[in-house]
């Protein structure tokens, strides 16, 4: 690493502390980052020199580089470096009351001490390296009664996205439905699924966790698998979700109806629920319970009337009862079951009616007047 040449999106250290330098190193690596790491060297009467603002500093990425970690070590030795942005002094021992001062003179945002810091020096590295772009549109899909078609509008959302040329993460939020792979013809694409993120600590980095799931029909899924039935920690469904956020692009989330801890922190993070209600008075009256519980966290939830019954409720009443704006109707589509049993998954057919609803509302919610293709 030492000797590598800083790339765009490469922290930069400069310390010559071997034991902050192996913190640093273990950090940047949970982190997702490879630094590029500059030693400073003595002038050659040993007193300790500055990097030159046309060399050494240039050449190590000071510039360049997103973040700039210097150990409170050679702090005096980058005083002669331009002002920049993204500059940390970092120790782990900084009860020296000076250390403030030498943060002053080198233009440092912020002081970090190890250990106490390294969550937060983590979660920093990532953010500069994954970069502060626009996170996803998040919108989760939801049935406001059992049998509503909520997997099938999320898987078809999902397809319609990644076919517009959007990111797309689609993501498996109940454990009980069989697994989103399965619905997109993919069960047995390699790939994480929602049990091997069981043990996860901390920050998820957003690039490891696209490169890690499956890709099935132009975009990536995280599903649940059909072995025996493993308990995520709601933090850990948090970090998750928040990864496939910071990467920008559309994330899709099929939720399960109960609203618990772990259902509650993807409600969080979520832009917009969609909620599935057939046109008939018993599904509006079951969605009326799962709305209440959906409100409570999320922050915008609106209706999708699924088909209407003989003598049903026409979708505004729907929308109307239950108190929250109407996203629009989903007529139901023939012959869609048999062709998802073939392994076409919903959403693919470009011309039929779920396609359509799917294209119409991502050029809505995007703000795109690009026609999405068959």
């Amino acid at each position: 690493m030492a000797g590598s040449a800083p790339g765009g999106g490469r922290p930069l250290i400069i310390t010559e502390d071997p034991l902050l330098l192996d913190d640093l190193l273990r950090l940047c690596a949970a982190a997702g980052a490879e630094p590029h790491v500059h030693h400073e060297v003595p002038e050659q009467d040993g007193a300790v020199g500055a990097l030159e603002v046309g060399g050494g500093a240039r050449s190590a990425g000071w510039e360049s580089a997103p973040l700039v970690l210097v150990g409170d070590d050679a702090a005096r030795r980058v005083r002669g470096a331009p002002r920049r942005a993204g500059v940390f002094l970092v120790g782990r021992d900084l009860d020296d009351p000076q250390v403030w001062q030498r943060a002053v003179e080198i233009g440092a945002e912020e002081v970090l001490r190890l250990p106490d810091a390294e969550s937060r020096l983590v979660d920093r590295i990532a953010d500069v390296v994954e970069g502060a772009g626009r996170p996803a549109l998040a919108v989760g899909v939801i049935g406001g009664s059992g049998g509503a078609g909520a997997s099938t509008l999320a898987c078809a959302l999902a397809v319609r996205a990644a076919r517009a040329g959007e990111r797309t993460i689609l993501i498996d939020g109940d454990p009980l439905g069989g697994g989103m792979d399965v619905l997109l013809g993919g069960e047995s694409a390699e790939g994480l699924r929602w049990p091997d993120f069981a043990a996860s600590r901390g920050r998820v980095g957003a690039g490891a966790l696209e490169e890690s799931l499956p890709e099935l029909h132009d975009l990536r899924v995280l599903s649940w698998d059909r072995g025996d039935r493993v308990v995520v920690p709601p933090a850990a469904i948090r970090s998750v979700v928040a990864a496939a956020r910071r990467r920008g692009g559309v994330v899709v989330v099929d939720l399960p109806r109960r609203v618990d801890e772990a259902v509650a922190e993807v409600l969080a993070q979520l832009d917009l629920v969609l909620m599935v209600v057939p046109g008939e008075l018993r599904s509006v009256a079951a969605a009326g319970r799962v709305a209440a519980g959906v409100r409570m966290v999320a922050r915008d939830v609106r209706v999708v009337v699924r088909g209407r019954c003989a003598g049903g409720l026409d979708p505004e009443s729907v929308a109307g009862l239950l108190g929250a704006p109407l996203a629009g109707e989903v007529p139901v589509e023939v012959g869609l079951p048999g062709r998802a049993a073939e392994g076409e998954p919903p959403g693919t057919q470009g011309k039929g009616p779920l396609a359509r609803f799917c294209d119409g509302f991502w050029q809505r919610a995007l703000g795109s007047a690009q026609g999405v293709p068959a």
